[in-house]
Formats: C-alpha cells, sequence, structure tokens
C-alpha cells in the first residue's frame, strides 16, 4: 500500500507541473496577443486620418509609409497645378523659358474664377511672379497665363501634363485643365499619382522651396488705370502651424472636397503627405500634420555618397588596358525599425577584368549593402570610360611606342 500511494502522489505532482506549465504558457501567448494588438491599434491611432484618401512617403527613396485608398481616382482641384508648376521648372531647367520672361495675360487667362489674383487682359507680369501667384495664392488666372506663354494655348499645355503622367507612371492620372477648377469627371488623380508628381518636382526643382515658403507678398499689377497692388497671402495654413513644414500646394473645390499635398523636413528626412477629400480645411491641416509627425517619428535615414575611389578593371583586347570604375549614385536606406544605422556594413562585387569594347555608364557590378546580414539595398557600379577593341594596327602602335619612344 505505501508504494501504492507514493506511485500516486508522484502522478499527481507531475499532471500539476505539466497543468502548470501550459497554463503559463497559456499566459504568455495571450498576453503577447494582447501587446500586439495595443501595438497595432497604437499605430493606427497615430496614422489616423479622417480624409478618405491619403499616403505618406520619404520623398529621396520614394518608400511609402502610409496609404489609405491611396490609388482611388479623386478630383484633385487645385493641387493640379504641382504638374502645373512641374511642366515650368522643367523647361526652366531646359533653358526655354526664363525668371525673368515678361508674359502677357490674355483675356482667356483673366476670366478664370475661383482663387485668382485678379490680373487683367494685356497685363504683363515676369513669369517668376505668376509662379509665386500660383504657388502662394493659388491662382487660376496666373496658371493659363503660364499655360498659354509655355505651350500656345492651355490644351496644348495640358497634352504636356498628361506626357508628363505617363511618363511618370501616375497610371491613375487624367487632366483636364492646368489649375483644377474644372469639374469635369475625366480630369482625375489619386493620393499617390500626386505623391509621384510632388516627389519629382522638390526633388528635382528643389528651388520650388523658394516660393512656397512665402507666407505674403505683394506684387503690382500696371493696369490703364495705374498700378494696383494686390496682397498674396499663402494657402498653406501649415506654415504658421507646424514647424518643419517647407510646401507645398493646397486644393478645394465643392467635387474635390479639401485636398494637400504637404512637404516637410526634419534632421535631414523628407516627407511627403498627400491628403485627398478632407470633409473641411481644418480637418485637413490636422491630418496632413499627422501624417509628417508618424512619418518622422519612425524614420530615419543611411546616406552613402559613395565618394570612395574604386579600382580600375583590366580591359582584355581593349586600346586602353584599363577602365576607371564609378558609382551610379549615392546609396540612401530608409530605416523604420530603429536600428543602429553605423553597423551597416558594404561590399563590392567588381569585375577582375572585362573583353573589350566597353561602353561607359554600363553596369560593371554593385556595392552590396546589409544590416544584421540581411541585404537593404544596392548599388551598381558602372564603367566610366568607353575602350574600344584593339586591332592588328594598334598593337603595332603599342609596339612602337615601347621601343622608339
Amino acid at each position: 500500500m505505501p508504494h501504492s500511494h507514493i506511485f500516486y502522489v508522484k502522478k499527481d505532482r507531475e499532471v500539476r507541473l505539466l497543468f502548470c506549465k501550459i497554463w503559463k504558457k497559456c499566459i504568455v501567448f495571450t498576453l503577447a496577443v494582447f501587446v500586439l494588438a495595443a501595438s497595432s491599434l497604437h499605430v493606427s491611432a497615430e496614422v489616423s486620418v479622417s480624409a478618405p484618401s491619403a499616403i505618406l512617403l520619404e520623398a529621396s527613396t520614394g518608400q511609402v509609409i502610409y496609404e489609405r485608398n491611396a490609388t482611388e481616382r479623386r478630383s484633385p482641384a487645385s493641387i493640379t497645378k504641382i504638374m502645373t508648376l512641374l511642366i515650368a521648372f522643367e523647361q526652366l531647367s531646359e533653358g526655354k523659358i526664363t525668371l525673368t520672361d515678361e508674359v502677357t495675360v490674355s483675356s482667356y487667362a483673366m476670366s478664370m474664377g475661383g482663387s485668382q489674383v485678379y490680373l487683367e487682359a494685356g497685363e504683363v507680369q515676369t513669369l517668376d511672379t505668376l509662379i509665386k501667384c500660383i504657388t502662394v495664392a493659388s491662382g487660376n488666372d496666373a496658371a493659363v497665363a503660364v499655360a498659354e506663354y509655355i505651350a500656345g494655348s492651355e490644351g496644348a499645355f495640358v497634352d504636356m501634363m498628361n506626357e508628363k503622367a505617363a511618363q511618370l507612371g501616375m497610371q491613375d492620372t487624367h487632366f483636364e485643365d492646368c489649375c483644377g477648377l474644372t469639374d469635369s469627371d475625366d480630369h482625375y488623380t489619386t493620393a499617390r499619382d500626386v505623391a509621384i508628381m510632388s516627389r519629382e518636382l522638390i526633388t528635382k526643382y528643389p528651388e520650388i522651396y523658394n516660393y512656397t515658403q512665402i507666407w505674403m507678398e505683394d506684387i503690382t499689377h500696371v493696369t490703364p488705370r495705374g498700378n494696383v497692388v494686390t496682397t498674396l497671402a499663402n494657402t498653406n495654413k501649415l506654415l504658421k502651424q507646424y514647424d518643419w513644414i517647407t510646401g507645398l500646394k493646397t486644393g478645394s473645390t465643392d467635387k474635390a472636397k479639401y485636398c494637400i499635398a504637404a512637404t516637410g523636413n526634419k534632421d535631414g528626412v523628407d516627407m511627403i503627405a498627400v491628403v485627398m477629400g478632407a470633409p473641411d480645411p481644418t480637418e485637413r491641416f490636422q491630418d496632413a500634420a499627422t501624417l509628417l509627425n508618424y512619418g518622422f517619428s519612425i524614420s530615419q535615414i543611411y546616406t552613402d555618397e559613395n565618394t570612395d575611389i574604386l579600382p580600375h578593371a583590366l580591359v582584355e583586347g581593349g586600346i586602353e588596358e584599363e577602365v576607371p570604375l564609378v558609382y551610379e549614385g549615392e546609396f540612401k536606406y530608409l530605416d523604420l525599425g530603429g536600428n543602429n544605422l553605423s553597423l551597416i556594413e558594404k561590399e563590392l562585387k567588381l569585375p577582375e577584368s572585362v573583353k573589350a569594347p566597353v561602353e561607359e555608364g554600363t553596369v560593371a557590378g554593385e556595392a552590396v549593402y546589409r544590416l544584421n546580414g540581411q541585404v537593404i539595398g544596392q548599388m551598381p557600379i558602372l564603367y566610366g570610360a568607353n575602350v574600344e577593341k584593339a586591332f592588328y594596327k594598334d598593337y603595332l602602335l603599342k609596339i612602337f611606342d615601347l621601343f622608339f619612344l
């Protein structure tokens, strides 16, 4: 009997120990689920927006951080003018127009309704002033005047806008005018596409910030009745409400509701927040600030300017014996996980030799970047010069040079 009693006691203890282990695991699992759920709710709360469509991306990498119905086609109102400005700055960079060019306002441009700066037919303004009118005060009359100056007519300019949209891969965009005043169902874009054209504008033409950060400025209309002063007031109220705002463009119509493409910079990180269809102007700005704050709170940028000198590659059968190697450009990595970016490692994968002919700009190898053992990106390494294939006469010339020079 005693032995039997000991056996049952042992068995009972084992069962209880096993039950305790299982119970502890259940508690740990439940807590883990709760923490994850709470974390998820916290993140959602951080990026809760009232607008039906929105997106947040980091400008230098183009990486999307948050999106909500970002490919939903919507009327863009005056954020249409981002494309108008993009084409204007593109024309400036190509030397086709200059900021000092004088533009004569047409009666058609003068007739635009909505937001305007009250240009008169026959009035002459510099292109620089008209860009201020578009960027600061969202002048529809100024946008049409610029479009007509660049392309000859607003219709021809709109063709340029749609062509540029196609080049940028804005698959869900079609423009009908250059200012967004139209109520046409065929004038539409998406939050994602607005972010794409905004990124193109601010990364290629950062001088746009010289205009988007103007709060108020006077312009003078020279008319037959005399000189008239109009004060431009920026429609982007975040300039006074948000410390890190840099631009970009607002828009609103009854159809589009309230929209904004807001750009900001903090600690070297550039963000683009696009909000479309917000119910009122206050929530439009709150949504944009919420998105920017969220992006800045979780983001850090790693940049390798790739200024180190690469070794030359040997060329087999070429008129030159070696060819220089160059990086395609600088490498950027957006980290959203709070990692120690000083631990990033770079590995060069380079060719020992290459057979002629060698074409400048073709890929020779790559730089591979790793963080905590995981590949986070690559940067192509290119041949830095052309090397033609050598023929018999080239070898004879080399021999001649060796012996007689």
